[in-house]
């Protein structure tokens, strides 16, 4: 999904109204300009149309992430199945006020905003020194959930070192109840907490747990820039967990500002999840396509979570792209297998294509696919198995003026005694999504490919590789 112009950031937990999922996003007419929020429509979670405004930025008073609920029983006093919306906002365009604001709206699309906010910034007035700026400057993106065990809204708001939990009877009077504080002693800071997300979910052995997450740049510890989650349950006070060691949701450099939603047919036992592709690392630049399409920034596809119970007795959200993206296949192709030493080409050739393939090896030290290639094979990405990682490398198909430098590979932990491997890769002309195995693992990244960088290459070094069950779906 992508803007049909300006800047894209943020996506906002969707909502289902009717036959039709809304998707709201931040939109700005300039890069990392001020700006609201817009919405886009899909019936499929694959194709999405319908992109117009719903809450409009105003002069010094630019609307930041938050999230939206269907008030069923009209808790907030704005009727049976209001849209309600709380979002942060910087309160007299002071950035250490950021402050959580209602809008509310009848269908979805045009939203109307109570004048003062329902949950007010409590350091942003009182703050002196540079910490407690820097914290009252972090109050922000707030997730809205219904407990409906306590029949209360919870809302989790990201702050710079924790997240804070409040609770609600009717949306407009919140109360503070705990901080989920995970840089405890000797715990690596995994920076500050943005986008929090925050569910009840089933697993697979019929136990149910509750999800907190935040995307969160932990660089700087060597760990991903993405969707950080822990395993735990909410007793209408706090969020407690066994561990304070995060999971990670997706292993790439872009995937960023992720929310999920429950499948309006398996609420309990299935999420959907999209996210931003891109890092503040470099995001606020231009890219090709300001100057070839006038957009810049694009969604993730939609994943399906669900959540496993793994040997040794914990949890973990398994990922795989939403079914529907299979229906919009325009040709399949079987491959078959091939036996790889060294490197070779593909015969089929394309820019928007799914490749699905089992890799297993022997003495093999490096092995994997190449995708993007042009046809001198200077430039492509390539995502493989080595030393006990997987990766996506786009170093090679980096353009000069669109360098991704020093943040070209992303890498992720793999068993080393592992000699085979499932991969599923979705490519397309801005971003590659590799989802290993049974979904553990995801590596996301955008790619500044070329209209001729249409070649996949085979390769396989230190040894031969089998590459089975080859499949190729291809998409317009």
């Amino acid at each position: 999904m992508t803007a049909p112009r300006g800047w894209l950031c943020d996506c906002q937990r969707p909502i289902r109204l009717g036959d039709k999922t809304l998707l709201y996003y931040l939109h700005s007419q300039t890069n990392v300009g001020d700006g609201g929020w817009d919405v886009a429509t899909t019936t499929d979670l694959v194709t999405f149309t319908d992109h117009r405004v719903a809450i409009p930025v105003e002069p010094g008073f630019p609307v930041w992430s938050g999230s939206a609920v269907v008030d069923v029983d009209g808790t907030a006093g704005y009727g049976r199945g209001a849209v309600i919306v709380l979002a942060t906002q910087p309160t007299g365009g002071v950035r250490r006020y950021q402050e959580q604001y209602l809008y509310w709206s009848t269908d979805g699309i045009s939203f109307t905003r109570r004048q003062t906010p329902v949950i007010m910034n409590p350091d942003g007035r009182s703050a002196r020194s540079a910490e407690e700026i820097d914290n009252a400057e972090w109050f922000r993106d707030p997730k809205v959930v219904w407990d409906k065990e306590r029949s209360e809204w919870v809302c989790v708001i990201g702050r710079r070192k924790y997240a804070s939990v409040y609770v609600s009877k009717n949306l407009t009077e919140w109360t503070w109840t705990s901080n989920f504080d995970y840089l405890v002693p000797g715990a690596a800071d995994l920076g500050g907490m943005e986008c929090p997300d925050l569910f009840q979910m089933r697993a697979d052995d019929g136990t149910s747990h509750w999800v907190l997450a935040a995307s969160m740049d932990a660089s700087g510890a060597g760990l991903p820039m993405t969707y950080a989650y822990w395993i735990g349950q909410w007793d209408g006070t706090r969020f407690q967990t066994d561990s304070l060691r995060p999971q990670w949701l997706d292993w790439g450099w872009d995937w960023y500002a992720a929310v999920t939603w429950p499948s309006s047919t398996e609420p309990e036992t299935l999420r959907y999840a999209i996210a931003w592709m891109n890092n503040w690392k470099y995001a606020a630049r231009d890219v090709p396509t300001d100057a070839s399409d006038r957009y810049n920034g694009q969604m993730s596809v939609v994943r399906e979570l669900r959540l496993r119970r793994q040997p040794g007795d914990w949890y973990s959200l398994l990922s795989q792209p939403v079914a529907a993206l299979g229906d919009r296949a325009r040709e399949v192709h079987d491959l078959g297998d091939r036996r790889v030493e060294g490197r070779t080409d593909l015969a089929w050739r394309g820019r928007a294509y799914e490749i699905e393939t089992d890799i297993s090896w022997d003495a093999a030290t490096n092995v994997g696919l190449s995708v993007g290639g042009s046809a001198d094979d200077r430039r492509h990405a390539n995502i493989g198995v080595f030393s006990g990682k997987v990766y996506v490398d786009r170093g090679p198909c980096d353009q000069s003026l669109f360098s991704f430098l020093p943040y070209r590979q992303a890498e992720a932990p793999i068993d080393p005694a592992a000699r085979s491997v499932h991969l599923r890769v979705l490519v397309d002309r801005q971003s590659i999504e590799v989802f290993v195995n049974a979904g553990h693992t995801v590596l996301s990244q955008q790619v500044y490919f070329r209209a001729d960088d249409t070649y996949i290459r085979l390769y396989s070094y230190g040894g031969p590789a089998l590459f089975s069950c080859m499949r190729i779906r291809e998409f317009a």
